[in-house]
Formats: structure tokens, C-alpha cells, sequence
């Protein structure tokens, strides 16, 4: 520990805490002890401090730490899940929270949640905890995980869609979806973004804590990337001056209103990206390659939408054959 001389009779000594800088001032130079003994001192009414306040409390100023790193709908989101904790376990303080009281709470929540939900409490949690009482080791049993295999629209509804939005606002940002897009990514999407066929995508348009909308980067560093579209699609994005200009909201509402039209079965905007990334996989294109186009960050979603694929072309095969054995016996 450094002490810095400040003036003629100035002196001072400091050291990071968890982040935060901690200073303590002296009017003469002070022996290596005494400014061990004052910073102990300073740093001890800090973890007091922080042990005496509630959970509320302390989350609402883990939120407040995280504000100018993470990204605006993140914050939102803990934002929001500072209200969402039973009453009684805001008010308790952060020195009285135990692996019993942590127990408590997530039999109590996981009541009419999914186990996914009930896990992203208990991940905003485990952050507040190790904030601000770092001495708490935290074991919890959680709910098991749902295995879940991502819903993957055919090759013909996607046609019919497309052919059915048409000359509508809503064709191409539904298209570019087709292209593996997201739609935040669509949204903040401008013409000078589109250079030829070659579409540049660095931003995300999403609601911050205040429930604005803002323009923030892209979901992850592996999600700015560049895709190629048709020249046709680009044609039309320059032509009309915009990608999108509507809500991004009614983007997801009409595609389901074209759905219901069309007697296909309902699904987000957003499951046009497996339907990308399966429809790459069948034409060859390399895993990575697709990871890539797609902006993900890791392959578990890439290697869940291939296994699905595979999975229905076996089972497509089984069928084609168990029809070509019953020709050969019954006609």
C-alpha cells in the first residue's frame, strides 16, 4: 500500500475494493501502520454498510454498478427483477440471508414457473449475494431443465408466408428473418447499412428500463457480421428508403395473423432463424460458416436446430421405407 503526499501537509493512501476506490486522508505522513490501520478501519465500515442493507436495497445497487456495462435491455431486465422477489425476502437484510432463507424462496417461486425462469432468479441472486455478502456460499437445488427441441418451420410454410406478405411493410423485415436475422437486429436496421447485396449489422433495437426505445450493439461480439441477401430484397430496402418502420411488436402480430390465415401452426419471428440455420445445414454449409451468418455466440442452439433436422429426415426415411416393404408385400 502506496502512501501519496498530496500537498505541503497533505497526505493520502488508497485501495480498490471490489471494484470502487477507497481513499483515506491524513494531515501528516502516517507509518505504514497507521495507514494499514485507518484503510481497515474505512474498508470495515464499508462491508458493514453492506452486510446492514436489505436484498431491495443491495440489488437495486448491483443494478446501478452494472448500468454503464451492460446493455440497455439487460438492465432492464434486472431492473425488473428487483420487484419480482417475494416482499418478504426484499426486506431482509443481506447479513441475514442464509442458504435456508435462499431454499425458501426458491420453492416458494418455483410455483408456476418454469424451471428457466426460476434459474434466472437465482442467477440475479447469486450476483447481488456475491456482491455485497462474498462470505455466503450458496448450494441451492434447482428445478431440473426441460429439454426442449426448437420448433423448426418447413421449407413450404416459409414460402407461403413470404408469398403471402408480399408488397406488404411486413416483407422484408419477415425475409430478412429468413437470412438469420433477429428482429432487434431488423429494426435498427438503416438503407445505408446495405451496400450492394451485402447487409452490415451492428446494432439492436431494444427497450431500455424506462421502456424506451434505443439503439444499442449488437447481442454479442460474434452477432456484428455481415450477411448477403437477395439483390431484389436490397433493391427494395433502397428503393423505399427504409427497412422497417412500423412497431416491432406488429412484426410478430402479423406473422401471426398471416399464420392463422394460412392454417399453419403459429410461431415467432424469431424461429426463422432455426429455420436458417437448418435450411444451411441441409445445403452443406459448414457448421462454423452458419455460426457466423447467424451471429451466435456458442453452437448449442446450432447443434439443437441440426439435431431436430436430422431427427425428422430419419424419421422421413423410416417412413419411406416401411412404405416401399408394405408395396413389396401387399400389391
Amino acid at each position: 500500500m502506496k502512501i501519496e503526499k498530496r500537498g505541503a501537509d497533505s497526505y493520502r493512501v488508497r485501495k480498490m475494493y471490489k471494484g470502487k476506490m477507497y481513499t483515506v486522508s491524513f494531515d501528516h505522513k502516517p507509518t505504514q501502520k497507521e495507514a494499514l490501520t485507518a484503510m481497515t478501519d474505512e474498508l470495515n465500515k464499508v462491508r458493514s454498510a453492506h452486510t446492514q442493507m436489505t436484498f431491495q436495497r443491495a440489488a437495486e445497487n448491483y443494478v446501478d454498478m452494472k448500468r454503464n456495462v451492460l446493455s440497455p435491455r439487460t438492465i432492464k431486465e434486472y431492473s425488473e427483477n428487483v420487484n419480482r422477489f417475494p416482499e418478504w425476502f426484499r426486506k431482509l437484510p443481506v447479513s441475514d440471508i442464509t442458504q435456508i432463507e435462499v431454499n425458501r424462496l426458491i420453492n416458494e417461486i418455483s410455483v408456476g414457473r418454469s424451471p428457466k425462469t426460476v434459474r434466472n432468479y437465482h442467477g440475479f441472486l447469486t450476483a447481488v449475494l456475491g456482491t455485497f455478502n462474498p462470505n455466503l456460499r450458496i448450494s441451492t437445488t434447482l428445478p431440473q431443465k426441460v429439454k426442449s427441441e426448437p420448433y423448426t418451420p418447413s421449407q413450404e410454410d416459409v414460402r407461403r408466408i413470404l408469398e403471402a406478405v408480399k408488397d406488404t411493410p411486413y416483407e422484408v423485415p419477415i425475409t430478412l428473418a429468413c437470412y438469420g436475422m433477429r428482429r432487434s437486429e431488423i429494426c435498427a436496421l438503416q438503407p445505408e447499412d446495405v451496400d450492394g447485396d451485402v447487409v452490415r449489422i451492428s446494432k439492436a433495437l431494444v427497450l431500455d428500463e424506462k421502456r424506451e426505445w434505443v439503439i444499442k450493439t449488437t447481442k454479442t461480439t460474434e452477432s456484428t457480421r455481415s450477411i448477403v441477401i437477395p439483390e431484389s430484397l436490397a433493391g427494395k430496402i433502397q428503393a423505399q428508403g427504409y427497412v422497417y418502420k412500423g412497431h416491432p411488436g406488429c412484426i410478430t402480430k402479423h406473422l401471426e395473423r398471416v399464420e392463422d390465415r394460412l392454417g399453419i401452426p403459429r410461431f415467432p419471428l424469431h424461429k426463422l432463424r432455426h429455420y436458417f440455420a437448418s435450411e444451411m445445414s441441409a445445403l452443406g454449409v459448414p457448421e462454423a460458416d452458419i455460426l457466423k451468418m447467424g451471429g451466435w455466440e456458442t453452437d448449442h442452439v446450432m447443434k439443437s436446430v441440426y439435431r431436430h433436422s436430422m431427427m425428422e429426415k430419419e424419421e422421413k426415411a423410416k417412413r419411406e421405407a416401411a412404405e416401399k416393404l408394405r408395396n413389396a408385400l401387399f400389391n
